[in-house]
């Protein structure tokens, strides 16, 4: 997917084109309103001089109405203004969701959970916050172009001083813009990164404190903290600094458009009423200046976050689909040719239909990336992994998911209740269960299947999330089921019934287990062992544990 900053910048833009147009127009009302009011107040004080009461009390009923409708073009214009960001933040974080989501994959490659989450959520918001600047751009641009068109019709030096001095203000704030974007962005990388950091710390706090490594994981933390810390500040100076000079520059300007009118008005060319009105423009002028300043500002930092969401979008996808249909039905039957890759070296492997095969790899590596091949969420590097023949990487990795389902050892459940994590009929539901061991931890939880989970099930124990996690594979029914060390969190009664489950469940439908399990692995067809990133021997569980010392070994140790 080809993306670039400035098309999701558009496009986060053309999304909102009908809530950012009607806030362009009321607010743009609004500050006509604004700068007629100068102008309206300085004829009211000249009629009343001159005593004009009919025209006097007209001026005063239009100004009356000017009010009014100034308060109701602002709350429309801001509401406007502000779904038309919310909404495009929240549309760039489904679009965001779904790449990462991509049965194809490759967002993730680089880049830490953490990071990710930090991209969706403060990147999108930025992206959001230029829809709601634009409509106060476009308001600021025409209530300058208003006031001075009534200067140039109160004194022509001081409409074309407005005329002519306001252009070189916004080319200088957009000029001064330039290393707050680049700072901005370089924020938002650190920050990407201290989140990362943070989730990765708190998913694995129980393991670290199991090794005594708290100590350690705290400093990177806190390095990556730091050094998130003095990116934040440099680019928080950048944007101080910004508005600082553009405060300064604006106030200089509107005090030479004061001077210029004070002197006028002293040499007798504007009268008591254009003197007022001219000095309320000049401080009405102040607002649209510094809009202009902080549109900027949001764009600068909008371009720099849309740079990085469309980075994500454009990650190349770790597989792509290929030309051939999936088998109608899949039989099941597994072929795995001279796969080469991390911890693999020319294994060759067949599984038929309905087979139950253990693997055990001496080399957790080569573990992980025989599950990735068999789930293709990656390419091997040489040879094949076939479906009845037909070659992995000729298929949809979408359609494949269908048929081939990969239990990662470390898979986790999510926010909701027991049963929408589980998500299958009631009656596939306890049968699956009852064979990952789970109805115990059911019949445990206070309101069983329609318990709420807390984040990634925090409150329940290893062992319980590890058997609802197998429950929910067993649950989906898929013709080839993977799973990788499901029962290294129970202990060794509930793991043997467990086993007896699985194979039960499973009879006729083929299923690999790689784990170094012995329960599991005596339940199993029969097992193959991987060391040194070849297949070394194959056979019965027992015969292996009773002839081959490094199976042995692999297993019992």
């Amino acid at each position: 997917m080809s993306q670039t900053g400035r098309a999701v910048l558009g496009q986060a833009i053309a999304g909102q084109r009908r809530h950012i147009l009607l806030s362009s127009l009321t607010i743009t009302g609004h500050h006509m309103g604004e700068a007629f009011v100068p102008f309206a107040l300085g004829v009211v004080i000249d009629q009343a001089v001159d005593g004009g009461t009919g025209e006097l009390a007209l001026w005063l009923g239009l100004l009356g109405l000017v009010y009014v409708g100034l308060s109701l073009s602002y709350r429309v214009g801001d509401r406007a203004a502000n779904r038309a960001a919310e909404q495009a933040a929240h549309e760039l974080r489904l679009t965001l969701t779904r790449r990462v989501l991509d049965h194809r994959g490759g967002a993730e490659t680089g880049r830490l959970p953490g990071a990710l989450v930090n991209i969706a959520t403060g990147d999108a918001g930025r992206v959001g916050m230029v829809d709601l600047v634009i409509p106060a751009g476009v308001a600021a641009f025409a209530g300058i172009a208003l006031t001075a068109v009534i200067l140039l019709l109160i004194s022509l030096p001081l409409g074309l001083l407005i005329l002519l001095g306001t252009p070189p203000l916004l080319w200088l704030s957009h000029r001064l813009g330039k290393p707050l974007e680049h700072r901005s962005e370089t924020e938002q990388e650190h920050a990407a990164q201290a989140s990362g950091v943070a989730v990765d710390l708190v998913s694995g706090l129980r393991v670290l404190k199991g090794l005594g490594a708290e100590r350690n994981a705290l400093r990177r933390y806190r390095l990556t903290s730091q050094e998130s810390l003095r990116a934040t500040v440099r680019a928080v100076r950048a944007e101080a600094g910004h508005h600082g000079v553009m405060v300064a520059l604006n106030g200089a300007f509107l005090a030479l458009i004061a001077l210029v009118g004070g002197r006028l008005a002293a040499g007798g060319h504007l009268t008591i009423g254009q003197l007022v009105s001219t000095a309320g423009l000049a401080q009405y002028l102040l607002g649209p200046l510094s809009d202009f300043a902080w549109l900027n500002s949001e764009f600068a930092q909008g371009r720099a976050s849309a740079r990085r969401i469309a980075a994500v979008l454009a990650s190349p996808p770790a597989v792509t689909p290929g030309p051939h249909e999936l088998p109608d039905p899949a039989t099941g039957r597994i072929a795995v040719r001279g796969l080469t890759g991390t911890g693999l070296s020319e294994v060759d492997l067949d599984v038929a239909p309905g087979e139950f095969v253990g693997v055990v790899a001496t080399d957790p590596a080569a573990a992980t990336a025989l599950l990735a091949h068999l789930g293709r969420t990656a390419d091997p590097e040489k040879g094949s992994v076939e479906l009845d023949g037909t070659p992995l990487t000729g298929l949809d990795p979408g359609d494949l998911r269908a048929v081939i389902l990969v239990a990662e050892h470390d898979a986790r459940l999510f926010d909701g209740t027991v049963r929408a994590n589980l998500t299958a009929n009631d009656a596939d539901l306890e049968a699956a269960l009852a064979a990952a061991g789970a109805d115990e931890v059911v019949s445990s939880l206070p309101a069983g299947l329609d318990t709420v989970l807390d984040e990634r099930g925090r409150s329940l124990s290893g062992g319980q999330r590890q058997r609802l996690v197998l429950a929910r594979a067993l649950a989906a029914d898929p013709p080839i089921l993977v799973v990788h060390d499901p029962t290294t969190a129970v202990d060794t009664v509930t793991e043997a019934r467990i086993a007896e489950g699985v194979r039960a469940l499973r009879r006729d439908r083929t299923t690999i287990v790689i784990t170094t399990s012995p329960a599991l692995l005596a339940v199993t067809d029969r097992v193959v062992l991987l060391h040194d990133g070849i297949v070394t021997a194959h056979g019965d569980h027992a015969t292996l544990v009773a002839e081959h010392p490094l199976y042995r070994t692999a297993v019992l140790s």
